[in-house]
């Protein structure tokens, strides 16, 4: 039996289905909009395991004005239900996108749709009236996300954008998500260390290869968790990769040292539907990864189930 299997897995399957996972094999399953393969994660996934990084797309709202990337597509809540029923996740966090800009409608209508089991991380401009911000709350919002990357529709991220909007949504309980190159998390060390809420950083810290771990940013992140106040997600191993798929090795030695760090302040994310990629990454591989990631199986649920209850609000 591989090692990555749990034996409640193989309990819980039957006939010449278990003996295929026995020997290594996957079990087929449906295929997914924006996702390559067929089967299932070898894995156990839990019940009310939360897909924590998704994005939801929907030709019905226009890009922003400042967008000149990919357009808009439908990567809709009902394909993504297809992705669920395919990897065995239940719950999602939906993340505004940098297309949509600050209009929050597509992501706050989706997670309407979904539910209790849905959450939102909206993008909103700092001088956002705190009774927006109180609306969006009651449409299931739980946290900004703050993008040093990709463009934004108000032009350049500052350190004081991201100080300003922290201020703003302290009162609410909401987290800060930060979407920043490692260089840029290095340099904001200080800044980032002392934010009035906590700190979300997405895709492993987009530490650079082949430093990786051995990059001055890797520190500045190790410290932030050793700080109480940090949270890192699992996600975007496709983005951090120069040997690829379907083992991203260098990723998973970025991945490994932090959840030993924080296994406590850990989520897992997917990151569909995998803008901007040349090929689409297969999303049973990568809830598969945890397996490396994560050996403990105890510890792997806690990140898909308890953690994400923690940070985002779930009903236990």
């Amino acid at each position: 039996m591989p090692n990555h299997m749990s034996r409640r897995t193989l309990l819980q399957t039957t006939g010449a289905t278990a003996a295929m996972l026995a020997l290594g094999g996957r079990i087929r399953a449906q295929s997914a909009p924006f996702s390559s393969g067929e089967s299932r994660p070898t894995i156990f996934v839990p019940p009310k395991a939360c897909d924590a990084h998704i994005h939801i797309f929907d030709t019905r709202f226009p890009a922003s004005p400042h967008w000149t990337g990919q357009p808009v597509e439908d990567a809709t809540v009902a394909a993504y239900r297809q992705l669920q029923a395919r990897i065995g996740t239940s719950r999602a966090v939906i993340v505004n996108p940098s297309t949509y800009g600050i209009d929050n409608r597509c992501t706050l209508e989706a997670t309407q749709r979904m539910g209790r089991d849905a959450r939102a991380v909206v993008v909103v401009d700092t001088d956002i009236a705190p009774t927006d911000l109180k609306t969006m709350a009651d449409q299931g919002a739980v946290g900004v996300r703050v993008n040093f990357v990709t463009e934004q529709s108000w032009g350049e991220t500052t350190v004081q954008r991201l100080q300003d909007t922290c201020r703003l949504i302290a009162p609410l309980g909401w987290h800060v998500q930060i979407y920043a190159k490692a260089e840029q998390i290095e340099a904001m060390s200080d800044v980032l260390a002392g934010l009035p809420v906590p700190l979300v950083i997405d895709h492993l810290g987009r530490l650079p290869l082949p430093d990786g771990v051995d990059h001055p940013a890797f520190t500045t992140v190790r410290r932030l968790l050793d700080g109480g106040n940090t949270w890192v997600k699992l996600s975007g191993a496709y983005l951090n990769t120069e040997t690829g798929a379907p083992a991203y090795a260098d990723a998973t030695v970025i991945a490994k040292v932090l959840a030993e760090a924080a296994p406590e302040r850990m989520v897992w994310g997917s990151d569909w539907p995998h803008r901007g990629q040349k090929s689409l990454p297969d999303d049973a591989v990568l809830i598969d990864l945890l397996a490396e990631w994560v050996p403990d199986e105890t510890t792997r649920n806690r990140i898909l189930v308890e953690n994400p209850v923690q940070l985002y609000g779930f009903q236990e």
